[in-house]
């Protein structure tokens, strides 16, 4: 009987030892590995900064509002590579008149950069369109109104206008330029 117990407290001990050390090794795992993906931010009526949606693009919003895309790398879930487009709306919708029926989102949708673009594809130019969409439009419904979209059937966004070909928010080794920055 004291054998087993012996037993089972070495196990134990192994076990704590083993998730002790699969723990302490993740951080250094996520600074070597991330995600490229399509990152979703948003900018409210009158603001001019960025932020990160935390929710999907099956949101309403309002009129005067800048949506934003970027094909980004993180090393977490949230995207951490803006838009390299200021989310104004004044100057993305200027001469778009405000109307009774329908709502003006400013849309900006941008390709992100060679260091994490999937290997032979060639980055499309950055996209600014002011979107006269429905009152009951959600983020999804004006980023299809002028570009095709490519989703899984969970919801996330893979490619926009078949960029990239491909993939869908494969992991990848921290691009050297951006690892670089870290040190």
């Amino acid at each position: 009987m004291r054998s087993t117990s012996f037993r089972l407290k070495t196990l134990a001990v192994i076990f704590a030892l083993l998730i002790t050390t699969l723990i302490s090794a993740a951080p250094s795992h996520a600074a070597s590995k991330g995600w490229r993906y399509w990152g979703y931010f948003q900018a409210a009526p009158g603001k001019t900064n960025w932020t990160a949606a935390m929710t999907g693009p099956t949101v309403d919003i309002a009129d005067g509002s800048v949506e934003g895309w970027s094909f980004v790398f993180s090393s977490d879930d949230i995207p951490s590579i803006n838009p390299r487009v200021k989310p104004s709306f004044s100057s993305i919708c200027k001469g778009t008149k405000a109307d009774t029926d329908t709502k003006r989102i400013a849309l900006v949708i941008d390709f992100g950069s060679t260091a994490w673009a999937p290997k032979g594809e060639k980055i499309p130019k950055t996209i600014t369109r002011c979107v006269r969409t429905a009152k009951e439009s959600q983020g999804i419904d004006v980023l299809g109104q002028i570009i095709k979209v490519r989703a899984e059937a969970s919801g996330l966004i893979c490619g926009l206008n078949g960029f990239p070909a491909k993939e869908c928010g494969v992991e990848i080794s921290t691009p050297t330029s951006l690892a670089a920055k870290k040190k």
